[in-house]
């Protein structure tokens, strides 16, 4: 029988093709939660899957009433999806996690300990991010150079959306009705009392990470510019292979000049690649934002629900 009452805390899981991770994640948040003594839920929502992660969930909504399922219609993004979970959730305090261990359980009662100290918002960090490639390390320390000198508010370095955040919070966030809502920013957008948990990135239990080098990049890019997508995002990407030309120009000519040979040529073009590297990264900045006003007045739903399991009628 579903359970009425306010959840003290709801913990939102959303996954994309994660059949060999939903089951054990499952078990080992409500593992680390039932000591706790509170009321809680867990709630995945499910990105379009097409393995057997929807059939898994559903079998553990059918033993227990605590866990709840959202089926998306399609599959709405790694910004949209998570935070439309969080704003389903109906706890005094609400947990975002991803479901592949990547974000320990074991820290699920200290973020209860500080949020019941009176803190409104507890975030993880990550310690490290050794085992990814070169180029991955590179985008990702250009994304945090980029939000930390032109961002409205600092980002931290290292927080993946991992933590606790008071219900108060989520309704500030809700208020502000993005249409590709930045959530781990705009937490700390918000201005309420944040504090941090370091912790070393675990490896990840079971099949691929869904993100690669152009995923991260496209999740950047809609970070800083609030959201972007597919033709309007086309400048950027024009304007970032101009920045990386820019460079090979500059290594010709340093060559050229310690070969001895004519070097005016090449620094010419690096001065020309340069700045048609920046036209078109604002550009497509400017369509980003474009973009943005267009979904505001549109009023563009976050996603489109298939089905939800085991939640209590409104």
């Amino acid at each position: 029988m579903i359970d009425t009452r306010q959840p003290d805390l709801s913990v939102v899981i959303p996954c994309y093709n994660e059949e060999e991770n939903a089951e054990a994640i499952c078990a080992a948040v409500i593992a680390q939660l039932e000591p706790l003594e509170l009321l809680f839920e867990v709630i995945f929502i499910d990105n379009d899957s097409t393995d057997r992660t929807v059939e898994i969930i559903k079998s553990i909504c059918a033993r227990d009433p605590r866990v709840r399922l959202i089926v998306n219609t399609r599959n709405f993004g790694q910004m949209r999806s998570p935070t439309y979970g969080i704003y389903q959730a109906r706890g005094r305090a609400v947990v975002g996690m991803c479901a592949d261990f990547q974000d320990p359980p074991e820290l699920l009662p200290r973020f209860v300990e500080r949020w019941r100290a009176g803190v409104d918002i507890i975030l993880g960090i990550r310690a490290g991010e050794e085992r990814n490639s070169p180029m991955l390390r590179a985008t990702r320390g250009l994304s945090y150079w980029l939000a930390r000198n032109f961002g409205d508010y600092p980002i931290l370095p290292g927080a993946t959306g991992f933590g606790l955040y008071d219900a108060r919070v989520v309704r500030s966030i809700r208020q502000l009705a993005e249409p590709e809502p930045f959530f781990r920013g705009m937490l700390v957008e918000t201005g309420y009392r944040l504090e941090t948990i370091a912790y070393p990135r675990p490896p990840r239990a079971g099949g691929r990470s869904k993100n690669n080098f152009f995923a991260l990049l496209d999740f950047a890019m809609s970070a800083l510019a609030g959201s972007s997508k597919r033709l309007l995002r086309i400048p950027i990407y024009i304007g970032a292979f101009g920045a990386l030309m820019t460079l090979v120009m500059l290594l010709g000519g340093t060559l050229a000049f310690f070969l001895d040979r004519p070097i005016a040529g090449w620094f010419i073009a690096a001065v020309v690649q340069a700045q048609l590297a920046m036209l078109f990264g604002f550009l497509g900045l400017l369509g980003d934002n474009v973009r943005i006003i267009s979904e505001r007045t549109r009023g563009t739903p976050l996603v489109l629900e298939r089905e939800r399991i085991n939640f209590p009628p409104e």
